[in-house]
């Protein structure tokens, strides 16, 4: 693990707060004795002045080193909490704190680290294995082709053969959803784009499909790329579900961007509506249908601080989605 929190010494936090304590509790009974001291020489009046101007001082340096070394610590930490949500590495901090803090601070970004690891492992393996499968998955679906045009086999083998062709597709459209979650996964998405460019990306895309769009100009944090890929896969179900038309919608708020797309299909039931966003779940597996679409987007979503649910409606399917 690397050392993200120097080692220096620092006033141990119960030294902190039992000095800070006390310095409360005896600033008042020093500055009634120091006022009785200096009355005799600079009057009552400009006593109380002086002592009053020596506490508000010291009340300064205390608040100051509070939170020099209590404050400023935590905040930094959240800082670099946040930093790496978003993708960036782990690095130093620049306030270490109490030695409890840096502990704190260390330990949170050795775990950050950890888990940074564990996701380019996944990425890895499921980039490794899925490139490793395709090979004989493309090997099996030649043979299999062959065999379906092969006109002196029986109607029963070449029906078997082109059960082999369609399961072949299926586990070749697996391995690409399970490549995209993993590398959905990765916060490699940041960045900004309008929703009218991304309306325009997804309208090039399907042209079976009428796209509306409603106040365009607004800026969702997304890169392009992703809102391509939350829009598309959104758009696929719609239009394997019937749809005609989806209307995109974006806006702001107190609590940041958000996007709405809903279209004119038959909707979703209640009883499905809990499980669409779970892997492999699909109503439309005799299709050729994974399941794993609507994964993709909040797993896409999650990575980059966005969430994703569905409102309820009187007719067709309406996602939220929240940034």
């Amino acid at each position: 693990m690397s050392r993200y929190v120097e080692k220096k010494w620092r006033p141990p936090l119960i030294l902190i707060l039992g000095g800070s304590l006390m310095a409360v509790l005896i600033m008042p009974i020093y500055g009634a004795v120091f006022a009785d001291i200096l009355t005799p020489v600079t009057g009552r009046r400009n006593a109380v002045l002086i002592v009053a101007t020596g506490s508000f001082i010291a009340t300064l340096v205390l608040g100051w080193l509070l939170w020099r070394l209590i404050l400023a610590p935590v905040q930094a930490l959240a800082t670099k909490a946040e930093h790496i949500r978003g993708g960036g590495a782990p690095t130093p901090l620049d306030h270490y704190g109490t030695p409890e803090i840096g502990e704190l601070g260390q330990a949170v970004l050795d775990m950050a680290e950890v888990l940074q690891s564990r996701e380019m492992a996944v990425r890895g393996y499921t980039d490794h294995v899925t490139h490793e499968l395709k090979t004989p998955l493309t090997a099996i679906r030649g043979a299999a082709e062959l065999l379906e045009a092969d006109e002196t086999l029986s109607d029963e083998a070449r029906r078997m053969a082109k059960t082999i062709v369609g399961a072949e597709k299926r586990a070749e459209r697996l391995l690409s959803a399970a490549r995209q979650i993993a590398a959905a996964r990765m916060p490699e998405h940041r960045g900004s784009v309008t929703l009218d460019d991304g309306a325009g990306d997804l309208a090039r895309r399907f042209s079976g499909i009428r796209v509306e769009v409603e106040n365009g100009q607004q800026n969702l944090p997304l890169a392009r790329s992703g809102l391509s890929v939350v829009l598309g896969h959104i758009a696929e179900n719609a239009v394997e579900a019937g749809a005609k038309t989806l209307t995109l919608r974006a806006g702001q708020d107190d609590d940041g961007a958000w996007l709405t797309v809903a279209d004119d299909g038959p909707g979703i039931s209640t009883g499905n509506a809990a499980q669409v966003f779970e892997p492999f779940f699909t109503t439309r597996r005799d299709m050729g249908g994974t399941g794993m679409g609507l994964a993709i987007v909040k797993t896409l979503l999650l990575a980059h601080g966005g969430q994703i649910s569905i409102d309820e409606t009187d007719a067709g399917t309406r996602f939220r989605i929240r940034f």
